[in-house]
């Protein structure tokens, strides 16, 4: 038995967003955006026949998920610092008594504390997990997602043997 691993990183793997990171009740950045690359990484036992698996499918996901984001501002739904107010055609952000409104069509909301590299691939390791028959049938051992939101910063996250 051989264990490899396996990393998948395309341009096509990427999204560009808006978003603010927020330092505290009373700071946060201005409103801003990245374009945004997205990698992936597999521990995956070989199969006799010297292939991992096929990686179709997860590619298929990322780029998804990617397409999900894509032109939007991303808020997140856990903050203890923000409160997100429906407000019918808008959605309303409160951050230290002041109202930033949004057209909902513009926003996705995540479940996460903030909107940082960090975050965001913690956001998708969790949407790769979702299924966990197709982990076990793939025998898959570990994985590590990292967002990019430039040249030589990342943010990542683990599952697994790394």
């Amino acid at each position: 038995m051989r264990v490899a691993s396996l990393e998948i990183h395309k341009e096509e793997f990427s999204f560009s967003a808006g978003h603010f990171t927020i330092f505290s009740a009373t700071e946060r950045e201005q409103l801003h955006g990245h374009n945004y690359y997205v990698s992936i990484a597999f521990k995956k036992i070989i199969q006799d026949d010297g292939l991992s698996f096929d990686y179709r499918y997860y590619k298929r996901k990322i780029l998804a998920l990617c397409a999900e984001l894509d032109r939007h501002f991303l808020l997140p739904s856990q903050s203890q610092h923000l409160k997100l107010e429906d407000s019918g055609e808008y959605l309303i952000a409160h951050f230290n008594h002041k109202k930033l409104p949004f057209l909902k069509e513009d926003v996705v909301i995540l479940p996460l504390t903030n909107i940082t590299i960090e975050e965001l691939s913690y956001w998708f390791l969790q949407k790769i997990l979702e299924n966990q028959q197709d982990i076990s049938r793939h025998a898959i051992r570990g994985i590590t997602v990292k967002v990019y939101n430039g040249p030589g910063q990342s943010g990542g996250a683990s599952w697994g043997e790394v």
